[in-house]
């Protein structure tokens, strides 16, 4: 069964860390795990991290979508890490629009701008979004006239697509780490936490909530963007099959009696013609 056929208790079953509610939780109430995490991916050490302590999870019936990216800090260094388990078409400007946040949280009034640390946006991504068959897309400002030139404004965009970093990534641990996203397939010590830290957020009744509320918007969300296509297609039609009348040379008042539209409409439709 695909899984939007799926209620939302059954998604909640069913969820491994490749849901990216499940994913943000874990990450956001183990901080050891996501500095392990971004120490793998971004092949760093971090001496110790800062996690915002306020949570916020945004649901609500006009907000375009829920933000569940983990913001985090070190001395230097600002990161937001994020699974993308679909593609939204819009994950560049997205990445832009969190590096903004990120620069607004950390600059405060008054401060230089070379105050500003270097940030790193992290997209997890369970589709090839660049369709480019690489397994990881880095992206910096760079001069465009001579390909050589750096920005340096040490703001750093990352995309890890997760199913060729699970068949192409070398490092046992990074690629281990994407075969669980990939299979819930657990080979080092470090994704086994990672699996016994799913189990525990899908204990925790609060979060079950949370989910329960989030995907039942998603549902409704989906529902009302379907009737209103339906309806946008049913009146294309209508229009298609009046101008085919028209040019038939039927009266615009017949023409609007059968295809249920306005008469006014009609008449453009005529006056367009012509």
């Amino acid at each position: 069964m695909h899984e939007n056929q799926l209620s939302a208790e059954e998604k909640w079953e069913c969820a491994t860390l490749a849901n990216n509610f499940i994913f943000y939780k874990v990450m956001r109430h183990h901080q050891d795990a996501c500095k392990r995490l971004i120490e793998m991916l971004l092949n760093i050490k971090i001496d110790k991290i800062e996690m915002s302590n306020e949570e916020i999870i945004e649901i609500d019936y006009d907000s375009k979508g829920i933000r569940l990216d983990v913001f985090v800090k070190d001395a230097e260094k600002i990161y937001d890490i994020e699974l993308q388990v679909t593609n939204t078409k819009e994950l560049p400007e997205r990445s832009r629009y969190y590096q903004g946040l990120m620069d607004l949280d950390t600059l405060k009034s008054g401060q230089k701008y070379k105050d500003l640390k270097d940030s790193h946006v992290i997209f997890i991504c369970m589709e090839d979004i660049f369709d480019n068959g690489l397994p990881v897309c880095t992206f910096e400002n760079i001069c465009l006239e001579d390909k050589i030139t750096k920005l340096n404004d040490r703001a750093y965009k990352h995309f890890f697509i997760a199913p060729l970093c699970a068949r192409m990534i070398k490092d046992k641990e990074v690629k281990s780490f994407f075969e669980l996203l990939i299979s819930n397939t657990a080979k080092t010590s470090f994704t086994s936490d990672l699996k016994d830290y799913v189990s525990e957020a899908k204990h925790n009744m609060q979060w079950r909530v949370q989910f329960m509320t989030w995907e039942r918007q998603r549902a409704y969300d989906f529902d009302d963007g379907k009737e209103a296509g339906i309806k946008i297609g049913a009146q294309q039609k209508a229009i298609e099959t009046a101008t085919e009348f028209l040019k038939e040379n039927f009266s615009p008042e017949i023409i609007a009696k059968c295809v249920k539209l306005p008469l006014e409409q009609i008449k453009q439709l005529q006056a367009k013609l012509k």
